[in-house]
């Protein structure tokens, strides 16, 4: 962990990659959360996973902050959330059970945590939240979020996130299909859409621990936007220095 002897070292961001069971076994970095981190003045590190909660607690105490990035769908009947819909797209085990397994040791250590999209499901499926699996059937007629879809979303005045972005009316970016419907234990709804789906939860008495729905990632180097999607990758980064 970062101390007062090193203030000039780059935070330690954990980034927990994607893996894919296809004839390569590979697993994916994605490189623009990476460089949202180093634009934020932090040390992006990949994290691969592992299912064993000493290992995952031994690997938070090396580090100074998490970022749960996007990925696929999670398997729902894997949670003990009924039957996967046939629509999804579900990760493989090592990394649902994994990406779990680290953020429950993050929880427990306290380390300052941001979630994406699927990082933002992780953080409340860790704590008993409820799924909807695909919205164009849970939520019929609801607005587009999936193929890069812009839409606003609205930051509650009282949030700990809007001391980061700003209360009020945001402009993001989605990417998703499924969506967070009861958030799960601790967490408060910090966001939501014009139609109520939940967009980003936070839980301060960790600290910091935020998740959002959207991509900022997609938007920091975007002249269009505006800073406050950098800011999330600043706030984390600022958390980490303690």
């Amino acid at each position: 962990m970062l101390t007062n002897e090193d203030p000039g070292r780059r935070p330690l961001i954990g980034i927990n990659v994607g893996v894919y069971h296809d004839d390569r076994q590979r697993a994916e970095y994605p490189t623009r959360y990476a460089d949202a981190v180093r634009r934020a003045g932090g040390q992006p590190v990949a994290i691969f996973p592992s299912a064993d909660a000493d290992e995952c607690a031994a690997l938070v105490a090396r580090l100074d902050g998490l970022l749960l990035s996007g990925g696929d769908d999670f398997d729902a009947e894997a949670l003990g959330l009924g039957a996967t819909h046939p629509e999804a797209s579900p990760v493989p085990p090592l990394k649902q059970n994994g990406d779990l397994a680290l953020v429950r040791a993050a929880f427990a250590a306290r380390l300052p945590t941001l979630g994406i999209c699927y990082g933002m499901q992780l953080m409340a499926l860790a704590r008993g939240a409820t799924l909807l699996q695909h919205l164009p059937e849970d939520r019929p007629g609801c607005q587009q979020h999936w193929k890069d879809a812009r839409h606003p979303v609205e930051v509650a005045a009282d949030s700990q996130l809007a001391t980061v972005v700003g209360a009020g009316a945001l402009t993001t970016l989605s990417r998703h299909h499924q969506a967070i419907d009861r958030p799960g234990d601790g967490w408060r709804v910090a966001a939501r859409d014009h139609e109520g789906l939940v967009e980003a939860i936070e839980d301060p008495s960790l600290g910091f621990a935020i998740g959002v729905q959207w991509h900022p990632e997609l938007s920091v180097d975007d002249a269009t936007q505006d800073d406050r999607q950098a800011r999330l990758f600043e706030a984390l980064v600022r958390a980490a220095r303690g």
